[in-house]
Parts: C-alpha cells; structure tokens; sequence
C-alpha cells in the first residue's frame, strides 16, 4: 500500500519510493528505501488532465492524498524531471513521453497504484516484500 505524504510516496512499513543510487540517468530503476530526504526520494503528482478545462474525474480519497480513477504521472524531483515508468515489470526513470506506461491511477476498490498500460498490474515491491526493488506486478491486493 502507497500513500502520498508530502513530496513522499511511502508504503506502510515507512519506506519510500527512490532512484536507486540517486543516478539521474536514462532507465534508472526505481526502489523502495528508508527515508533520507534526499531529492531522489520526492516525487510530484502530475494529473494527466491537469491542464483541461474539463471537470475533475473521481473524488479525492484524502486518507492516500490521491484522485481514484484519475490518470498521473509521477515525476522526480531530480534537475531532468524524469517520469516513473514501467519498463516490463521493472520501473524506472525516463524522459517524459505522455506513453501509458508512464500514467497511473489510483484503484478504490483494491487500494493499489495501477498501471494505464497494464490495468491488471499494481506497483509492488518484488519477492513479495523482501526485495527493495519496485515493479508492476499482478494486482494481488498484498502491500509490500
């Protein structure tokens, strides 16, 4: 289970999600991590329809500061403002390209980040928690 606190996202055994080795590079894969407030652990919450006159989709579920069913991108606060992506079942950083592998929403039912371009996988940290690498993964309902 992720929330969004702050410039955080953190799942619920406090980790956060983070640039492995804060290597602001193409295809840098994407962790989860203590908290040490460094810029590539923040992340900023890009609506998708941000920038439309339309009205907002979903309603603000307040207790994961996330819009349900609404489509964002998540970009690091890295200088290249790079996007989260899934690349396969790994995430990573890359250059923004409005792709559906780099859109997410946020699913009520099931509480989990999930993919646009996969809309059966969720983010999920890999072998089942023990590993500090983030991935998309089959939605399972299970928050590592």
């Amino acid at each position: 289970m992720f929330k969004l606190q702050g410039d955080y996202i953190v799942n619920e055994k406090g980790q956060v999600l983070d640039v492995q080795g804060g290597n602001d590079s193409e295809g840098q894969n994407i962790i989860v991590y203590n908290r040490n407030s460094k810029v590539s652990q923040k992340w900023r919450i890009v609506y998708v329809d941000e920038d439309k006159e339309e009205p907002k989709k979903g309603e603000l579920n307040e207790d994961f500061g996330l819009y349900v069913e609404r489509h964002f991108y998540v970009e690091s606060a890295l200088p290249t403002k790079r996007l989260l992506e899934s690349h396969g079942n790994n995430l990573v950083i890359n250059w923004p390209v409005g792709s559906a592998t780099q859109k997410w929403y946020f699913d009520q039912r099931t509480k989990t980040i999930r993919s646009v371009a996969q809309t059966n996988k969720s983010w999920d940290i890999q072998s089942s928690g023990k590993s500090t690498n983030l991935q998309i993964w089959n939605v399972n309902s299970n928050w590592w």
